[in-house]
This record gives C-alpha cells, sequence and structure tokens, in this order.
C-alpha cells in the first residue's frame, strides 16, 4: 500500500457570512492511525457576540419567515446534497481513526437524520408557522373566553458545543429540529476530528440552500462566546459531565435561564436475562451485540455498553464467549481492507483510556485483552492510537465503587454477575442514570420486570430477543423518531425524539383570548370563531376555501328500519342496537340505539358533495366521539367547518381538516369528530 503524505490544511471558521482563519498558526491536529499532520485548528481572534448576534438577526429572520414545511423542503435538499457528497466525507474521516462501517454511523446515520426530520415535518406538522399544543381549554360557560396554548420560534440562537466522536451525526442530528424550529445555529465541534465537520459545513454552505445566517462554525475554542447568551438562546452540550457542569454554571447561562441541554458520561449496561443460557439464541446475540459495542468506533460512543451485567451461571460461558469474538477483531489502520477496528481518536485519548482502565482494576480483573501490548495488522503502534479491546470481569459489584463510576470510553465493557432479577434492576441503576440499557430476553414477564425497573434511570432501553434480531437497530444506536438524551449522570438532557426535538427550540405560551382572536392567531378554526356560509365548502378549492367556511345541513330521522337494516348489512348486531330490555338494561341507555359508526355513515351523506369537485379523497376522521345517545325517532343534523388548511408545497393539493359535529333534535352534540381531506389547490385542475 502506498502511503500519500499531505499538507495539512487550515481549518477556518464560518462566522458573520464569511470563512475565517483565527489570528494564530493554529494547533496540529494529527491523523489517528499514522500520526500525521491532517489540519491546523484556531480561532483566536474571532468576534463571537458579532457572530451571535449575525445569527440571530440575519438567520432567524429568513427562518422565522418560512412554514415548517417550507424549513422542512430546505433540509431535505441539503441532505440529498450531503449524500451526493458522501464519499469525500469518508475519504475525511479515515483520518478520525473510523473504519468504513464506523463512519457510515457518522456520515450517512447523520444525514439520514436530517432527511427522517425533512419527512416526519411534513408528514406531522402544519405548513404553517405556529404549532398549536393541545386542545382549546373553555375558560368561560358562555363560549366568549378560552385559551390555547401555542409554540413559536426562539427569537436567539442555537449553541451546539459537539464531542469529537461523531463529528458529521453530532451536528446533524441537532441542527436539524433547530433549523425546524426557525432557529439558527453556531457548531463549535471538538477540535480533534473538527477538520471533517469543517469540510461538510464548508460543502452545506457552499449548496446556497441555507438561508445567510442560518449556519455558522467555529473551527477552535469557543472564547468567550457564552458570555453573550441571552434568554432566547438555548444551548447544547455532549462531552464529559465535569464540563458539562462548568459550562451549565456560566454566569451568563445562569443569568438569563439559558436553555441547556446535556450528554454526559454514561455508563451504559446490558443484562443477559435469566432465561438467556448459553447455546441460546438470545445468548448468542448478546455476545455479538456486546462485542460489536465495544468495537465499533473503538467503543468511543457514548451509547456503548460499558457494563456487562450476567446471571452467575453463565458468566463463565459468557467471557469464553467474548474473549473468543474479541479476540478476532482485526485492529489497524481503517484505510486498509479486513480491518475491524480503528484506533481511537487521539494518543491522549488512549492515555486517557488506559489510565481509566488501571482505576478500574481496583474492583476488576483483565480477563481478555492486554491495554500495553497492542497486537495490530497494519499501522504503527507507537504514532497511532491503537488499544485491543479489553474485557474486565468484577465479581462482587454491588462491593465495587470503580465499575460504577469510571468511564473507560474506549473498547472496554466490565462484565459483572447477578443472582436475582432485582439485583440485575440494582446494578443497572448504580450507573446513576444513563443514556441507554438493553436486556436480552425472550420471557414477557422478564422483559416486563427488567424494563419497568430500569426506565426511570435510563433515557432509552431496548429489548432484543430472537424475534427483531433481523430488523433491531441494537443497543447502541440512538434513532431520529426516539430521544436521545438520559437522566442523572447522563447528563439530564434529551434530543430527537422526532418532532419533540424541534419543540426544544421553541417557547410554550398559553394564549388566552375570545375564539375570533385566538383562531386568527392559531390559523386554525375553533369553536365560537367567525363562520360564512354559502357555497358549499366542497365546491371550493384550496385557493378559494377559507378557515370558517361552513355548511349546516338538512335533517335526517333515524328509524329502526335503519338500525336494523345496518346491522344486518354489517354484522354488527350488538345488543343495544336489537334487544330493548338487554339495552334499558345498561346503565348508559333507555332503549335500543344506533350504531355509532352509522351515525358517522349518515352525517357523511348529508355533508357531502357528490359531484366531481375540488375534494380529491377523504384520508380519514381524529378524535371521534360518541357523545348523545340516539333512539329510533330522532333526528341528526350536521355542521361541517372548515378547521384547518394545510397546502403542500411540491403538490397540487393539500390536506383540509374539517370540524363535524352531529347534533339531534334538541340541540344536544351526538357525536364530534374531526373529518381529514385531500383538496386540489385549483379547480378544475391545470
Amino acid at each position: 500500500m502506498t502511503i500519500t503524505t499531505r499538507a495539512p490544511r487550515r481549518l477556518e471558521s464560518y462566522v458573520c457570512g464569511e470563512w475565517t482563519r483565527g489570528a494564530k498558526d493554529g494547533v496540529p491536529l494529527l491523523d489517528a492511525a499514522t500520526g500525521d499532520p491532517v489540519a491546523l485548528i484556531d480561532a483566536t481572534g474571532l468576534d463571537y457576540r458579532a457572530a451571535l448576534d449575525w445569527g440571530r438577526d440575519r438567520g432567524g429572520l429568513a427562518l422565522r419567515a418560512m412554514t415548517f414545511h417550507e424549513r422542512a423542503l430546505m433540509l431535505k435538499a441539503l441532505g440529498q446534497a450531503l449524500m451526493g457528497m458522501k464519499e469525500e466525507f469518508y475519504a475525511e474521516s479515515l483520518a478520525t481513526g473510523a473504519t468504513r462501517a464506523d463512519a457510515w454511523i457518522d456520515i450517512e446515520g447523520g444525514i439520514g437524520t436530517l432527511l427522517t426530520f425533512a419527512s416526519k415535518a411534513r408528514r406531522e406538522l402544519p405548513n404553517a408557522r405556529v404549532l398549536t399544543d393541545g386542545e382549546v381549554e373553555p375558560l368561560s360557560r358562555d363560549g366568549s373566553f378560552a385559551g390555547q396554548h401555542i409554540y413559536t420560534p426562539l427569537q436567539g440562537i442555537a449553541i451546539h458545543i459537539n464531542a469529537y466522536n461523531f463529528p458529521c451525526w453530532g451536528m446533524l442530528e441537532k441542527i436539524g429540529p433547530n433549523l425546524l424550529a426557525g432557529v439558527p445555529c453556531i457548531v463549535k465541534p471538538a477540535s480533534q476530528t473538527a477538520y471533517l465537520t469543517e469540510l461538510m459545513v464548508r460543502r452545506m454552505i457552499d449548496t446556497g440552500i441555507l438561508p445567510e445566517g442560518a449556519l455558522q462554525l467555529v473551527s477552535g475554542s469557543a472564547g468567550d462566546m457564552l458570555d453573550h447568551v441571552t434568554g432566547q438562546d438555548a444551548i447544547t452540550f455532549t462531552g464529559s459531565a465535569a464540563t458539562g457542569r462548568k459550562l451549565k454554571t456560566h454566569p451568563a447561562i445562569v443569568e438569563n435561564a439559558t436553555r441547556f441541554t446535556m450528554e454526559a458520561d454514561s455508563l451504559n449496561a446490558s443484562v443477559l436475562g435469566p432465561d438467556a443460557a448459553p447455546g441460546s439464541d438470545e445468548f448468542d446475540l448478546f455476545v455479538k451485540e456486546v462485542a460489536r459495542e465495544m468495537t465499533v468506533k473503538a467503543g468511543q460512543k457514548c451509547t456503548a455498553i460499558r457494563r456487562v451485567i450476567a446471571p452467575r451461571a453463565h458468566v463463565d460461558a459468557l467471557v469464553a464467549a467474548l474473549s473468543d469474538r474479541l479476540g478476532k477483531a482485526a485492529l489497524g489502520n481503517p484505510a486498509d481492507e479486513g480491518v475491524r477496528m480503528g484506533p481511537l481518536a487521539s494518543l491522549d485519548q488512549r492515555d486517557e483510556v488506559r489510565e481509566r482502565i488501571a482505576a478500574l482494576r481496583a474492583d476488576a480483573e483483565i480477563v481478555a485483552g492486554n491495554p500495553d501490548d497492542v497486537r495490530i495488522v497494519s499501522g504503527d503502534a507507537e504514532k497511532g492510537a491503537f488499544l485491543n479491546p479489553v474485557l474486565m470481569y468484577c465479581d462482587t459489584p454491588f462491593a465495587a465503587q470503580a465499575v460504577h463510576d469510571v468511564e473507560a470510553f474506549g473498547p472496554v465493557s466490565t462484565v459483572m454477575p447477578y443472582d436475582t432479577m432485582d439485583e440485575a434492576v440494582e446494578l443497572t441503576r448504580r450507573g446513576k442514570g444513563s443514556l441507554v440499557a438493553s436486556v436480552f430476553t425472550d420471557d414477557k414477564a422478564v422483559a416486563e420486570e427488567m424494563v419497568i425497573g430500569m426506565a426511570p434511570f435510563h433515557g432509552r432501553v431496548l429489548i432484543g430477543n430472537r424475534r427483531s434480531a433481523k430488523t433491531s437497530t441494537g443497543h447502541g444506536s440512538p434513532l431520529a423518531p426516539l430521544v436521545h438524551g438520559g437522566p442523572g449522570r447522563a447528563g439530564g438532557g434529551e434530543e430527537m425524539g422526532g418532532m419533540r426535538g424541534v419543540k426544544h427550540y421553541m417557547q410554550r405560551t398559553a394564549v388566552q383570548g375570545t375564539p375570533r382572536l385566538l383562531s386568527a392567531v392559531t390559523g386554525r378554526w375553533i369553536e365560537g370563531a367567525e363562520a360564512q356560509q354559502g357555497t358549499h365548502p366542497f365546491r371550493k378549492s384550496l385557493s378559494e376555501l377559507q378557515i370558517g367556511d361552513q355548511l349546516v345541513t338538512a335533517s335526517r330521522q333515524i328509524t329502526q328500519e335503519d338500525v336494523e337494516h345496518f346491522a344486518e348489512f354489517t354484522g354488527d348486531t350488538f345488543y343495544a342496537h336489537m334487544d330493548s330490555d338487554a339495552a334499558a338494561a345498561n346503565p348508559f341507555f333507555d332503549d335500543r340505539v344506533a350504531h355509532g359508526y352509522l351515525i358517522a355513515s349518515f352525517a357523511a351523506g348529508l355533508f357531502v358533495d357528490p359531484a366531481p369537485g375540488p375534494v380529491l379523497a377523504n384520508y380519514g376522521v381524529d378524535n371521534l366521539r360518541f357523545l348523545t345517545p340516539v333512539y329510533f325517532g330522532d333526528t341528526l343534523q350536521v355542521r361541517l367547518t372548515c378547521k384547518e388548511i394545510n397546502p403542500r408545497e411540491t403538490a397540487d393539493h393539500g390536506e383540509v381538516r374539517w370540524d363535524c359535529q352531529v347534533t339531534n333534535q334538541e340541540g344536544a352534540v351526538v357525536a364530534q369528530y374531526d373529518v381529514l381531506t385531500m383538496v386540489a389547490k385549483t379547480w378544475p385542475q391545470a
């Protein structure tokens, strides 16, 4: 293999719309496998107050002018552009010590997370600039005063202080939600792998997709940046608990109650269920998962398995199986084929992990892997930050302290035994709060007891077994739709979680007022707001339809023949519809009643305009409730009101939500629900 050295490139920061070098020559960043200089980093001399103001003023203004769907399409375009450049990122990632498989998690996993947020936002959020939260709260008997919770974007900037282990994913999983929320951001990556983050940000800026000021980058020290935060800003930090606590108590953050989300140290545990004996599928899966979490990214994952908890009767077999599997892991230069595990990110990191192993030896013994005798298939054992996978064993975990306190952020895990499930749960809790735990079992009772016992101390719990083996994403994989974070020692923060993550960058506000004005604020019709009647609203395209367009139908009487025909036709012969004595014995009814779905069907017959028109399809109902029994002889009438309009940015139609209220001859509401339709933007369609 021919190794071509290159001159280290000078990293730049992107602030106030320009790529800017620091005032000094820069600190060299070294290739994790070869020790060769990769880049020089420095950010001295940057004006952080100006950078934050630039983002707030330029980026924030542009983003807040967009709707959620427009921002989502922006992220989609950005993700697709980055995916087309992925090979450039893979090549740069080799210097971080990541194998191709490791880099896939970081690069394509990060871009995929961005695309997932874009997709979920278009499905789950309205094409609007304000989110409603929950239902309208009536605050007066006559309906003239009500309350509605709303979410609006913060008027500040999101500051992301990221770790070195995922220079792409760690950035993208954070900026996706804040950009969707309409909040600009400034990214400060950890220096050791900042060259990969800088390359990706450079390519993102080159696309021209993001508004000016939406994304900035600091390559180097954050300097006095935090001195200038306000109560409208939000800070995320990923790193050590000690550094996180220091940042969290920064005077400006405390003074302004600035939002601060931390992901810190995490002694994640994985438990082998008592039913998962050697030879079982779950035992084999457990061995595979622990070994994978020790070797992927050389164990440099905040979600990696640090504590391996197993029934005492199975620990010998487990240690033997893990030792055998780990012994087959080919350690070397990630650029070489056949290498399964690359080096740690730096020599300093390798030294730190060795120090942590020494501390763990107060409680545990090394049973596989020598941290001081590195065996590699390629690379330089002295210049590269290589370290063998190290498996340790602690026979008395309840008398130990270090194994529950010391995190060796590398390919290191400690096996410890338990005798009862209560002990297993307690051992997972000894980590004082973790990002993730897992239990491998095929027993329902074990799964129930373990998950309920572990959940209060963990942000995520994985159940692994034979039935999900082919589809499970594994213990260590945070996913865009699920929350990432954990209580206690893990920082108490929460990221991602689908659209939950977007709301972290928005302010929830309770708004009180008349229904008419609340509807104007939210862009959503509510009971008591203005309504207008005239042309049947189903004859209106999106270009003509307005919130509050309303139809009040004629009435239809319900007969015994209707109910019995519906029962025979559908097969729904529930006694309350067919037997007067049995129905009268029911505490909710006086006599036989009409089917709820007959009521909904007759309601549709009353409000639907049957001729071809702009309403293209009915795709469901939400919040269907039957509130008052309907007896033979009662009459039904429908009030249908246009409640919400969401035009699709890239289609010739949009979604319309209709408030449907069905009343009887006395004006009592017998059914209430939302009808969901697809409506053409224009009609006739071009």
